[in-house]
C-alpha cells in the first residue's frame, strides 16, 4: 500500500508537470462542461488549470450555499469552480496527499477570492490520504456534497473511502464523482505497474465490484449519470492491457434511509418545476431519468426519495403515497451499465 501511495505522489508531484504529460487519455474529461461550469472555469488561474488530471464533470447543479468536500483535489481546479458556484455562504474543502499539488492550490486562494468578489476565502486545502479521512478531524454528517475526479481508482482501499464518505455526508447528501472503471477485474500483475496505476487504468475497479462495494458502504442504489468508453491510444500500454475495456463514468450516490435494493412501484409520480437555474428545460437525475419541465413522470420509490428527501425537493411536485405496492418498477436496471465498444473501434480522443 505504501509503495503505491508513494508512486502516486511521485507521479503527480514530479513526473507530471501538466496535463499534456499524461501517456493516455484516461485522465481526460471527455465531455465539454455546461455553460455555468465554463463560466466559472474561465475565472480559474491558468496554473491551476494546467495541472488538471480529471476524467469527468464532478459538480452537479443546485450547489449554492452547500458545504462540499473534494477528494483528491490536486491543484484545486474543481474546488475553485465549486467555490464560485457555492457562493460566499458556501464552503469547499479539498483533500490531497501530494505536496506539489497542494502548493499550487494554496498559492492561488487569494487570487480566486478576489476574482470571485468574496470578502473572505470560502475554500481550504488539507493534506491527507483519502483512504484515511477518519484521521483528518472532519465531523461526521457535515458535508452536503462530496465530489472526486478520477482519484478513487488511485486508492488501494476503495471500500474504506466509500465508508468514510458515507459517514461524512449529511442525511440526504450525495457523493457525485467521476472515475475510471473496467469491464473485468484487472490482473494483479498489471496492478503492480506504476505507470498504468498513475494513468488511472490498473487501479480501475471492475464495475460490478464497485456497485457491490458502494452498497456495502450504505449507498443502496448507485446511479450512473454519464459514461463513455476510454481509448488508451498508447500502443505499448494497449499491448499490456490486452482486451480489458475501460470507461469514464460519473456516479451519484445518495445517503438516504429506506432505499430498496430494486426499483419498486408504489404508483408515484413527480413533476419538475423548472426552477433549477442550470436546468430550466429539464432535470437530469441519471442516465435513464430525465424530467422535462412541467411533465408528470411516473417514478419508482427510490427515485421518489432521491428527489423528495434531498436538496431537490423544492423543485418538484410529488404525487402518491406509500400505501400500495404494485410490484417491480419497469424500466430500471440492466446488465453491464456502460456503453460497449468493439476492440480497435475509433471512439475519439479527449485531448
Amino acid at each position: 500500500m505504501d509503495s503505491i501511495h508513494n508512486a502516486v505522489k511521485e507521479y503527480y508531484g514530479n513526473t507530471l508537470n501538466q496535463s499534456e504529460d499524461l501517456k493516455t487519455n484516461a485522465c481526460c474529461t471527455l465531455s465539454p462542461p455546461p455553460k455555468h461550469i465554463q463560466e466559472a472555469l474561465s475565472l480559474v488561474h491558468d496554473e491551476v488549470q494546467s495541472k488538471y488530471y480529471g476524467c469527468g464533470l464532478t459538480i452537479p447543479s443546485e450547489v449554492k450555499g452547500l458545504r462540499i468536500l473534494d477528494l483528491g483535489s490536486g491543484s484545486g481546479r474543481d474546488c475553485y469552480i465549486a467555490s464560485k458556484l457555492v457562493g460566499k455562504d458556501g464552503r469547499v474543502v479539498g483533500v490531497d496527499m501530494t505536496d506539489e499539488q497542494l502548493e499550487v492550490a494554496n498559492r492561488h486562494i487569494d487570487y480566486h477570492t478576489e476574482k470571485f468578489g468574496f470578502e473572505n476565502p470560502n475554500v481550504e486545502f488539507i493534506k491527507g490520504n483519502i483512504e484515511a479521512l477518519d484521521e483528518l478531524h472532519l465531523a461526521p454528517n457535515s458535508f452536503d456534497l462530496i465530489i472526486s475526479n478520477c482519484v478513487i481508482n488511485l486508492a488501494t482501499n476503495k471500500e474504506k473511502v466509500l465508508l468514510d464518505v458515507y459517514r461524512l455526508l449529511k442525511p440526504g447528501g450525495e457523493m457525485y464523482f467521476s472515475d475510471v472503471y473496467s469491464d473485468r477485474r484487472v490482473p494483479l500483475t498489471l496492478q503492480k505497474d506504476e505507470v498504468l496505476w498513475g494513468e488511472c487504468l490498473s487501479g480501475a475497479m471492475y464495475w460490478n465490484d464497485f456497485l457491490n462495494a458502494a452498497k456495502r458502504a450504505g449507498f443502496t442504489d448507485p446511479r450512473a449519470v454519464e459514461n463513455k468508453p476510454i481509448s488508451v491510444e498508447n500502443p505499448e500500454l494497449e499491448d499490456k492491457l490486452g482486451d480489458i475495456a475501460f470507461f469514464s463514468v460519473t456516479y451519484r450516490l445518495f445517503k438516504l434511509d429506506g432505499l430498496e435494493s430494486d426499483c419498486e412501484d408504489y404508483g408515484q409520480a413527480v413533476t419538475y418545476k423548472g426552477t433549477i437555474s442550470e436546468e430550466k428545460n429539464g432535470f437530469i437525475l441519471d442516465d435513464h431519468h430525465y424530467f422535462p419541465t412541467g411533465k408528470v413522470m411516473t417514478v419508482c420509490g427510490n427515485t421518489y426519495r432521491m428527489l423528495n428527501e434531498t436538496r431537490f425537493k423544492g423543485h418538484f411536485d410529488f404525487y402518491g403515497t406509500w400505501d400500495t405496492h404494485y410490484g417491480i418498477f419497469e424500466g430500471c436496471g440492466g446488465a453491464m451499465p456502460f456503453n460497449t465498444v468493439e476492440k480497435n473501434e475509433d471512439v475519439g480522443s479527449c485531448c
